[in-house]
């Protein structure tokens, strides 16, 4: 028994002088849980809208007014009748529209009805059926409390919703772009890292580099398989979102493949990165996991809001690459957008490949040599 209390101890001094093993057993489910817990929220709060008010008057502003206070709504730009609601939406500045017609407290008196008209963002279907329902109730809350007060007639306020870009609300629409971008970071980042990290691990690194190939060589004929494999990839997705889902590509097919091939690019050099880190491919995979898959599914704004976040995880998904390439896919494929819309994204992307490349290049030259 005191042998067994013995090793038993040796077990546990063992544990608790390994930082990283403490850190996967204490930290990280402290991290997992402040993560969920922060970025998993249904609730809609500070959502971007833009008001085309045609009418002017008390009523319309009253209701804006409780739009506006209600906590769930923040006021983005105030429209012109001549402007192109489309063309704010391509722009990805707001999530709905609220519109009000012309003479519109003088047809509530006059006549006890009026109109109002949601147009919503639908490319992401779960985000846009809230907000509609969040500002139906809210007119319908101001109808009920406060103009039944003044007025006798049986006064209404009709509310028309209407779905731009997914009028059918296929969350499909939402799940096809969210899970190309996770698919592609996955398969380029981490396998390349992975199969870098086996090199150096099992010690032919070396040989391959006394070999009369060079070091750029070396990690180019790495890479090159991955990133083929990776573009076959994103094109299987796009064909069986297309034709089996119904997920239509309203922009051009082969813009949307250059901005594929783009983050693939981005995703290898962070791979690349990351094998320069990694000692071994368990670190690797570990760091792969943290660093790409939770924060692809979480901060990305593939299934949570961005907007919904605390304000230092809104921060940390600027530093997210599958953010940016999500936003790029949807308005190619169900806005029609071009180069003109997305080109702060790609910009942004690409800027990412170069750092990636540049600390991957130095950290490989330090570790080599």
């Amino acid at each position: 028994m005191k042998q067994f209390i013995g090793f038993l101890r040796k077990e546990f001094l063992h544990i608790f002088r390994d930082p990283r093993t403490m850190m996967i057993i204490f930290i990280l489910p402290i991290v997992q849980l402040l993560l969920f817990g922060k970025v998993i929220n249904t609730d809609i709060q500070n959502s971007r809208i833009a008001i085309l008010d045609q009418s002017h008057d008390n009523t319309t502003r009253e209701i804006t007014s409780k739009l506006m206070s209600s906590g769930y709504f923040v006021m983005s730009e105030e429209l012109l009748p001549g402007d192109d609601v489309e063309d704010v939406f391509r722009k990805g500045k707001v999530k709905m529209v609220v519109t009000f017609g012309s003479n519109f407290e003088q047809n509530l008196e006059r006549d006890g009805r009026a109109d109002v008209q949601l147009l919503a963002d639908a490319s992401d279907p779960n985000t846009a059926r809230i907000l509609t329902s969040y500002a139906s109730g809210i007119i319908n809350d101001y109808v009920k409390k406060e103009k039944l007060q003044n007025i006798q007639l049986p006064n209404q306020i009709n509310t028309e919703v209407r779905m731009l870009y997914n009028e059918g609300l296929k969350s499909v629409y939402m799940f096809v772009p969210g899970i190309m971008a996770m698919i592609l970071m996955l398969i380029s980042a981490m396998m390349t890292s992975i199969s870098i990290s086996k090199e150096k691990e099992l010690g032919t690194m070396e040989v391959l580099l006394a070999s009369p190939l060079k070091p750029i060589q070396i990690v180019l004929g790495k890479v090159t398989p991955y990133l083929l494999l990776s573009f076959i990839n994103a094109l299987t997705i796009i064909i069986i979102g297309v034709f089996f889902f119904g997920v239509p590509i309203k922009g051009s097919f082969i813009f949307l493949m250059a901005e594929s091939f783009l983050f693939i690019l981005m995703a290898l050099s962070l791979g690349i990165l990351i094998s320069t880190v990694a000692p071994n491919q368990m670190v690797a995979m570990f760091i792969s996991v943290l660093a790409l898959m939770l924060p692809t599914i979480l901060l990305s704004g593939f299934m949570f809001p961005i907007e919904n976040m605390p304000l230092p995880l809104r921060i940390l998904s600027h530093a997210m690459p599958p953010r940016w390439f999500i936003v790029i896919i949807k308005n190619i494929m169900l806005k029609g957008t071009g180069i003109m819309f997305v080109w702060k994204e790609t910009l942004i992307l690409m800027f990412m490949t170069f750092v990636f490349i540049a600390l991957s290049i130095k950290n490989f030259k330090i570790r080599l040599e």
